[in-house]
């Protein structure tokens, strides 16, 4: 794989793998929930994700609190105003054969002492989860599932899709609850997929990639009208937070009440009392997927009784009563027509083959990746080949090799990486104990365009109308040749290119000019550093509130932050370092973008200076709801106190507070690693204090490795 590729053994400097690793699936987080443009498929997310788990489960030491394998979805876009959610959006965890579902199932059994419970599949719809929200009955508001905790407001886009209730019916036999939260899966259904690109292809634009980045991409549109043309679809599978709903003795009654108040709900769900019969189910689906006028990837199976999922929990990120059987990668085999090379904005040099096209993972591809080019060489594919093609996780395709009938064409000769990069011509350069080979030309065009691209993508300075495309155009006029240049551009020099008019030219600008205004974390991370994603750009922001400040500290200074660590911290030192980083910095900052506030720093340190440090280099999680706090609230006395206040707890959580409604899964957990349990009464103290009732403080620091 491209991005980092899975160790099938221990490394021989597990800490330092296990940094890169986080890196990396953080980076691929953000590239599938925030942006809707994943750089590599589900399965080798799922690789990576797992190698981390297992570092860490082998390495307790080594685990962290902020570690993504712990953490749900991804940051939320600028786009949309942040809706907290009341009730947390957990992710599932996967099953990805019978066997690991049979594991997942034994261990289902084990946590209810030896009962066998009823099991509830349904199908693992390919779509965006949402969060719909109604109060005495009428709808007031939508949200993504965002990281899980804070997801983005997208209740004017919902509002359009034909399958939302505006208001809910009265269930038989009970009035509407004050609050109902009902939670599902927009999506697009296939046939409606096929009519938006016939539209597209009429109109001369490229069509779109497959349904479930089509369904996102027309979530996030910020004309709800555009959003109302894409058909857009729902099932409702789960209810949040309800204030005075009935209690119901399975999750199936649950869902035949979300129905009552006028939600559809998917025909195709059973309850099931074996786990064999629940393997027989999910590969019927499996063979069956494309009989459904929507795509699905899996099969999510559920323990039906909700006092059983009590009694189960919930781990840091997922329920331990759900999981998903995800189907195996799609392949079909096609012809191999030619290998070419792209260059990213890091250099990196990819080889993807250019494919007679064909349909697999429910899209016509014509181009699939080729990872680098070890990959090449050990599948020894070549033009002329007939190749299988595989569509790992619906979303990137990949060759994979030869198909076993291959018959080569005569005189056919290995492919041969080329020495030179396709777009500037300087040599490439593979690095020692690398897998890719990259261009280190600094001004490639290839990597001058995808510089570009990604400092102006929703993930960055989310400038609107500045796709690749027009990047190019605007390198060829000269009128660009990195980043800064953008905010140089008048009307008057765009409306003299081809096919760019009054209006384009005027919205380009006006969004170019907009995002001078964009949060010091965004434009941090819009520079395109390795390594540095949104988390470690939030962190550092929040330390040192300036991008000056930042600049002016060393390795070990930004190592020490909360998030980053010493991979990330060493990768922004050398960027700043560089004499033409530093000179495009300051033309960022002429051309008045936001570099942070100084005073934020003074009103920091008086706050700080105000308020006793009682809890400095402490983590107190806090469970259910602590009087005259809301969850809020209470993180934020603690952090405001120099404490962590995370969502999980870790043998190095100072105590666990326990309020009204406590999950038994933060309790179990904390009584298995032996951390302090505080009733909510005592949390003032503990506040005051730092001190947990009959236990003493340790020395900061204690305790850990030197």
């Amino acid at each position: 794989m491209s991005s980092g590729e899975s160790s099938a053994s221990t490394p021989p400097n597990p800490a330092v793998r296990v940094e890169s690793l986080r890196a990396q699936v953080a980076h691929h987080n953000e590239r599938y929930h925030t942006l809707d443009d994943p750089e590599i498929s589900d399965a080798d997310y799922d690789d990576l994700a797992r190698e981390l788990r297992a570092l860490e489960a082998e390495y307790p030491d080594l685990a962290t609190d902020t570690s993504p394998t712990g953490q749900v979805g991804g940051a939320t876009s600028a786009t949309f105003d942040p809706v907290v959610h009341r009730v947390p959006m957990m992710s599932l965890d996967n099953a990805m054969n019978r066997d690991e579902l049979v594991a997942w199932a034994d261990r289902v059994v084990k946590g209810l002492d030896g009962q066998v419970p009823t099991f509830v599949c349904e199908l693992k719809f390919d779509g965006l989860a949402m969060s719909i929200r109604y109060e005495a009955g009428q709808f007031v508001q939508a949200a993504t599932r965002g990281d899980g905790t804070v997801g983005e407001d997208v209740t004017a886009n919902v509002a359009t899709i034909a399958d939302i209730p505006h208001e809910l019916s009265k269930p038989s036999g009970n009035d509407v609850p004050a609050v109902v939260e009902v939670r599902g899966e927009v999506y697009m259904g296939t046939s409606a997929f096929e009519r938006l690109n016939g539209r597209a292809i009429a109109a001369g634009d490229k069509p779109f990639v497959n349904p479930r980045n089509s369904a996102a991409g027309s979530l996030r549109q910020k004309d709800p009208a555009k959003t109302a043309e894409r058909e857009l679809s729902f099932w409702a599978y789960q209810l949040g937070d309800v204030d005075g709903g009935p209690v119901f003795s399975s999750h199936a009654d649950t869902l035949a009440w979300v129905g009552e108040l006028g939600f559809p709900t998917n025909e195709h769900v059973q309850r099931f009392r074996t786990i064999d019969e629940v393997a027989a189910h999910c590969l019927h689906w499996q063979d069956h997927r494309h009989t459904l006028d929507y795509e699905i990837d899996g099969v999510v199976i559920k323990v039906d009784d909700p006092v059983q999922q009590d009694l189960l929990g919930f781990t840091s990120r997922a329920p331990r009563w759900a999981i998903a059987y995800k189907f195996p990668p799609e392949e079909r085999t096609t012809t191999l027509l030619d290998i070419r090379v792209s260059v990213g904005r890091t250099g990196r040099a990819t080889p993807f083959a250019v494919l007679d096209p064909v349909f697999v993972g429910g899209s016509t591809v014509g181009m699939a990746t080729l990872h680098n080019r070890e990959q090449v060489a050990v599948k020894d594919v070549r033009p002329g080949d007939t190749v299988i093609v595989r569509k790992a996780g619906d979303v990137i395709p990949e060759v994979v090799g030869p198909a076993p009938a291959n018959k080569r064409p005569k005189g056919s000769v290995a492919w041969e990486f080329p020495v030179s990069c396709p777009s500037c011509g300087v040599l490439l350069v593979l690095p020692d104990g690398e897998a890719d080979t990259r261009c280190f030309n600094p001004t490639c065009p290839a990597k001058q365009v995808a510089k570009i691209a990604y400092f102006a993508s929703r993930g960055g300075m989310d400038i609107e109308g500045l796709g690749e495309q027009m990047i190019e155009k605007l390198i060829d006029a000269d009128l660009i040749t990195d980043a800064a240049d953008l905010y140089s551009l008048t009307v008057e020099q765009l409306v003299a290119l081809d096919r760019i008019g009054a209006t384009s030219a005027t919205n380009l600008v006006d969004s170019i000019q907009a995002s001078k205004d964009r949060p010091l974390q965004k434009f941090m991370r819009s520079l395109g550093v390795r390594h540095f994603g949104p988390a470690a750009s939030q962190a550092l922001a929040a330390e040192f509130h300036t991008l000056d400040a930042i600049m002016g500290r060393t390795t070990e200074e930004l190592a020490a932050v909360d998030g980053v660590g010493g991979v990330i911290a060493s990768t922004i030192t050398e960027w700043f370092a560089a004499p033409e980083n530093r000179a495009l910095v300051e033309r960022f900052r002429d051309a008045g973008l936001n570099f942070g506030d100084p005073e934020d720093a003074v009103r920091a340190a008086e706050a700080k200076a105000l308020i006793p440090q009682s809890l400095e280099g402490q983590t107190v999680v806090v469970t259910g709801t602590v009087p005259g706090y809301s969850r809020e609230q209470a993180a934020e006395a603690i952090t405001s106190r120099g404490g962590k206040s995370p969502g999980s707890v870790s043998k190095k959580t100072l105590a666990l507070v326990v309020g009204d409604h406590a999950g038994a899964s933060k309790l179990t957990k904390a009584e298995t690693l032996g951390v302090p349990i505080v009733a909510a009464a005592d949390f003032e103290e503990l506040l005051a204090t730092g001190a947990v009732p009959g236990v003493e403080l340790p020395e900061p620091g204690a305790g850990e490795a030197n």
